[in-house]
């Protein structure tokens, strides 16, 4: 009889100790939420309140607060993370800069976030502002920020959480091309992301922190790129290529989580319509034994907290006027979507390009280029506000004009095409230009058939003749990869904004009538 009660208390202790070997962990989180602090529609723009209350309309920050409350409600430990670009996106960006974000992450009681590449679209000084108010930690491993003390105070490579009595190693990757898709000034340097990251988790698993997670702002293909070169890595939430995982969603990306090798791979598409929701295990060494979870769409069956929606209310009532202003009647639809507009010639593209040639056509204009990067969200059929086009073009971007051969100009259209895989945003959409490209060509010889529209028609391109062209500033000094253009002669970056342009030119043209008429060809 001992022997059997022996026999059972060695059992129970047994099964007691592998209990407390197994560590469960949910980790919550956002990514890419970009100022979107109101409801928005199916084309991510924002939600008329009718159509809200109608029941039409998804995320929104009320409708975050909730879920992240029931979330927690449900015990166990928890993180919640956020992938980057907190900024820039809607209206309340340009009055509020990261002043609500940081209200608003802090509510939620984020445990971190990493930097992202929109976070530095108005300089060091507005992320160094805005670190400083965050409460929670803010990450990004890849970038020398020596020449920038006052921010370098305020970020970290990575940090180390404490949940559940087990220390969690966490850290941010920022894209490498940041310099050319955001305004970092020349004193932040940027480093390869998988040196810089390995570095700080082989730092980490030295202080014997062996649960480790990436929380990585450098898109969906770079992260399965480095979860197939990093170690002792176990999982990775990541952002910037606003992609969707689901196991339900027959238009998603791939699973939730994606696994590349024993690394668990989750994003949860953009602008606050989803929660993501992973649910892992870990074994006594650390190791990730178990992944599974979803996304959490934020639609109308989620709840909008009443607290945190009279905060909202009060906090864009100075916007109201801006924002209301009727612009114009459009016949339907003008697709903005990032995958329409980065990947081809879209609805949105051909309007703004219109808009800045039309603009300037009698300074001698003949062509012009706009990024599918700063075409930021659609518009729907109907009444046309000031603030429905402020959210398409929200950047304060201004119209540069310019003069280049027209060598330059293909070689702009060869950067526009050259990341077209990765739906970059330098993809350009033009006017008073058609061309067209193979995708499956070696980057740098995809763009061919290359048309401009003289007197007498459309012209080919002469790559000796010079050309006056019309973009942005922001394309005009370099960015998205367009280098070939900060040498530009006779350049002018001080023009109208972008936004003002293209409301004058919807006035102007109403109701106007979305097109695509062959501009760009892919083969």
């Amino acid at each position: 009889m001992k022997s059997t009660l022996l026999a059972s208390a060695a059992l129970l202790a047994l099964a007691a100790g592998a209990a407390r070997a197994d560590f469960a962990l949910t980790i919550l989180h956002t990514n890419d939420f970009h100022d979107r602090f109101e409801p928005i529609s199916k084309h991510d723009s924002t939600c008329p309140p009718e159509d809200n209350e109608a029941g039409e309309c998804f995320g929104g920050i009320a409708r975050l607060v909730t879920a992240v409350a029931e979330a927690r409600a449900q015990g166990g430990t928890r993180l919640l993370l956020d992938a980057g670009d907190q900024f820039q996106g809607s209206l309340f960006y340009m009055r509020y800069k990261g002043e609500l974000a940081a209200e608003f992450m802090n509510g939620l009681d984020y445990d971190a976030m990493a930097v992202g590449n929109h976070e530095f679209d108005d300089g060091p000084e507005v992320l160094t502002d805005f670190a400083r108010q965050l409460e929670a930690p803010l990450l990004m491993a890849n970038a020398d920020l020596t020449s920038e003390p006052e921010l370098r105070e305020q970020v970290q490579k990575s940090v180390v959480v404490e949940k559940g009595g087990e220390k969690i190693g966490i850290v941010g990757l920022t894209p490498l091309d940041t310099a050319e898709l955001a305004s970092p000034g020349p004193n932040v340097v940027f480093t390869e992301p998988v040196e810089a990251a390995q570095a700080e988790v082989d730092r980490l698993t030295e202080e014997g922190v062996n649960k480790i997670i990436v929380l990585s702002h450098l898109g969906h293909e770079a992260d399965k790129q480095i979860a197939a070169t990093l170690r002792d890595v176990d999982v990775i939430v990541g952002g910037h290529s606003h992609t969707l995982l689901s196991n339900e969603d027959e238009d998603a990306a791939g699973p939730y989580p994606t696994m590349v090798g024993k690394v668990a791979i989750v994003t949860a598409y953009a602008y606050g319509k989803y929660l993501g929701e992973l649910n892992v295990t870990f074994d006594d060494a650390g190791a990730l034994v178990s992944a599974e979870g979803a996304p959490r769409l934020l639609d109308a069956s989620v709840a909008e907290d009443a607290a945190t929606l009279a905060r909202v209310k009060e906090l864009a009532a100075p916007l109201e006027e801006i924002r209301a202003r009727v612009v114009a009647e459009v016949s339907g639809d003008i697709d903005g979507s990032r995958e329409s507009c980065r990947s081809g010639e879209c609805e949105m593209g051909n309007l703004v390009a219109d808009a800045m040639l039309d603009r300037v056509r009698d300074q001698g204009v003949q062509i012009a280029i706009a990024n599918g990067g700063g075409l930021r969200a659609s518009i729907e059929g109907g009444t046309v506000t000031m603030g429905d086009v402020l959210t398409v073009l929200p950047f304060q971007n201004t119209l540069s004009t310019f003069q280049v051969s027209g060598e330059t100009v293909v070689a702009a259209l060869e950067n526009g095409v050259s990341e077209v895989e990765e739906a970059a945003g330098r993809f350009a959409q033009v006017a008073g230009l058609t061309y067209a490209f193979d995708p499956a060509a070696p980057a740098g010889s995809r763009v061919s058939e290359v048309m401009v529209m003289e007197e007498e028609g459309w012209q080919p391109i002469d790559p000796s003749r010079t050309y006056g062209v019309v973009s942005n500033n922001y394309v005009r000094q370099g960015g998205d990869g367009y280098a070939m253009f900060v040498e530009a002669a006779n350049a002018y970056d001080f023009g109208p904004d972008l936004a003002d342009v293209t409301a004058e030119y919807l006035a102007a043209h109403a109701p106007y009538a979305p097109v695509i008429e062959g501009r760009i060809t892919r083969k």
